[in-house]
């Protein structure tokens, strides 16, 4: 796979104990940056108690994915979440033939 090629990641993103609702508004901000960098919210779906999320995120190219992780809107509301930020863990993903 290149860099230009089509790209898809899962994404199960856990809330910090405690502050679930700002993080639900960060994941909220954060994918609404999306469009910047070619990507796309396919699915996105939350535990009852919204203390877990898991996206499915489609980007043109894995750049657009990388350029989300640099965009410095994403790292400001990431820095003025501190402690209250989500963690993620990234899965890249394809289809089964």
């Amino acid at each position: 796979m290149t860099d230009q090629e089509p790209f898809r990641i899962v994404a199960v993103v856990e809330m910090a104990t405690g502050h679930f609702e700002a993080g639900g508004r960060y994941e909220d901000e954060v994918l609404a940056l999306l469009g910047r960098h070619g990507g796309q919210v396919e699915r996105r779906l939350r535990t009852g108690d919204g203390g877990s999320e898991v996206q499915i995120l489609a980007f043109e190219s894995r750049a657009g994915y990388e350029a989300v992780l640099t965009d410095p809107a994403r790292l400001s509301l990431r820095a003025a979440l501190g402690v209250a930020a989500p963690t993620t863990r990234v899965l890249e993903v394809s289809d089964v033939p």
